[in-house]
């Protein structure tokens, strides 16, 4: 198996179908949050739709969520009169069905089911407003930053991602980021992918991995990023200078892995018979940190890697 299969297999087992027992029961979970906020926002007749990896194809096996947005019309005043108002009356609705944690934009909700007690939902909620009547950008509530709203729009974010040609690449890396337990915001991430491989659409993705992660290892400054919603609004770059040293780091010990044992000491070995025993053979690794299922690491000549 050359090494451009190898990855390819990786991402076939990291697929979640939409008939897959876990995407049907996370569409079920979807559907009871929609119909509790429609049944709370009646008169203000909200847009709920899917947001995040679901709608960009950048969803994974091993670390996947939900983002449901719900954003209501640039006139309505009954959900709240402030982003703020908006932000804290979805939370009381849904907090009386969930255990809901604020976050900085979204609702991440969790079980009050006492047979599955706090169990996560991989659910989040993203409250915000239209700025008009096209219903494109919007307003979401921003509540641990110092600007305190930040205009955006989700069909400019979706369609940037899906269109990127480098979602296989995003994918393998958005896995390795999970894996590596890396705290860059993935939104961020998927920018600053697309950003490294622009002028390397054609490439495998051995190369085009490989390149990322020599870029990060090597980059004097990091590479600049911006949102291609609101380019001249939302400076990004924070989220970068931020973890520069952790990308360098993890970057660096990730390419000294594959030089030395070879890819399948980053990804891990693929050598069951069928899709569903490779499956069962990396679930049988993983184990359980949080709300997040992260991977087995084993020590290898004296280094911490997948």
């Amino acid at each position: 198996m050359t090494n451009e299969q190898y990855l390819n297999e990786v991402l076939t087992l990291q697929r979640l179908d939409d008939d897959s027992d876990e995407m049907q029961e996370l569409q079920s979970h979807r559907a009871d949050v929609e119909a509790l906020l429609r049944s709370a926002f009646e008169k203000s007749s909200p847009s709920i739709r899917y947001g995040g990896s679901k709608a960009k194809g950048t969803l994974i096996r091993e670390d996947y969520d939900l983002d449901i947005i719900c954003y209501f019309p640039s006139t309505d005043t009954i959900a709240g009169d402030s982003l703020e108002d908006i932000y804290n009356n979805v939370h009381q609705c849904l907090d009386k069905t969930y255990y809901v944690t604020r976050k900085n934009s979204s609702l991440r909700l969790q079980s009050k089911d006492p047979k599955v007690l706090g169990a996560d939902f991989h659910i989040d909620v993203v409250p915000g407003r239209y700025t008009d009547d096209t219903k494109g950008d919007c307003f979401i509530h921003q509540a641990m930053a110092d600007k305190k709203r930040m205009k955006t729009n989700l069909q400019i974010h979706i369609d940037h991602i899906r269109n990127s040609e480098v979602v296989s690449a995003i994918r393998l890396l958005k896995l390795w980021k999970a894996r590596r337990s890396l705290t860059i915001k993935q939104f961020a991430w998927e920018l600053l992918v697309i950003k490294l491989l622009e002028e390397r659409k054609t490439q495998t993705l051995e190369e085009q991995l490989a390149h990322v992660w020599r870029t990060l290892r090597d980059a004097d400054h990091p590479v600049s990023i911006e949102d291609p919603a609101n380019p001249n609004g939302n400076n990004l770059n924070s989220l970068l200078e931020s973890v520069r040293n952790e990308l360098s780091g993890a970057a660096d010990s990730t390419l000294r892995t594959i030089e030395n044992v070879g890819w399948k000491g980053i990804f891990g070995e693929l050598d069951a018979t069928t899709a569903s025993e490779k499956v069962s053979l990396l679930e049988s690794a993983a184990v359980v940190t949080a709300s997040r299922t992260r991977p087995w690491f084993k020590k290898l000549d004296g280094e911490t890697m997948a």
